[in-house]
């Protein structure tokens, strides 16, 4: 057999060649991630870091690199979650009703649809609705050495009342 054009046929098998690489690395390089809500995990808040009825949807977990992850949390009139700090802080983005947050040692201070609520890293703390309102926040904190946040001991009836 003769070959008519060998630089013909060296460029398609090049191009094939590129192409084939071409494909395995998109096959294998990062993709979008689209998590529909009914695949998010939904869950109660528990009673050990949590007081009253809590609703937690986990929105989304650290993927590596990153060590993000975020929730929305509802909590009913009345509910709030234990004492508790965050390695590297936290955001919180209220969006649906009226809560209160306290820093340990600190005021209670009001916080409402549409704040934004920023708590440094290590900074002891509690969040929650108010006796008569109900609060939704988006929270978002990052991993340290996979630990997002430290649980402590229950906010008391008697330091929840105090703020009323």
């Amino acid at each position: 057999m003769k070959m008519r054009n060998p630089v013909a046929v060296l460029a398609l098998l090049l191009a094939s060649i590129v192409l084939n690489n071409v494909a395995a690395a998109q096959a294998s390089a990062p993709q979008i991630t689209i998590t529909p809500a009914t695949a998010q995990n939904v869950f109660t808040g528990s009673p050990k870091r949590f007081i009253g009825s809590v609703r937690v949807q986990s929105l989304f977990d650290p993927i590596e690199p990153c060590r993000t992850s975020g929730g929305a949390v509802t909590f009913q009139p009345g509910a709030r979650s234990a004492w508790h700090t965050h390695p590297l802080g936290q955001i919180l983005i209220v969006m649906d009703g009226v809560g209160w947050i306290q820093q340990w040692g600190g005021p209670v201070q009001v916080i409402r649809k549409g704040d934004v609520v920023w708590i440094p890293p290590g900074i002891k703390h509690w969040h929650g609705a108010t006796p008569t309102t109900a609060m939704t926040h988006i929270a978002v904190q990052d991993s340290l050495n996979g630990v997002a946040v430290n649980w402590l001991e229950q906010v008391t009836n008697e330091q929840y009342q105090l703020n009323k």
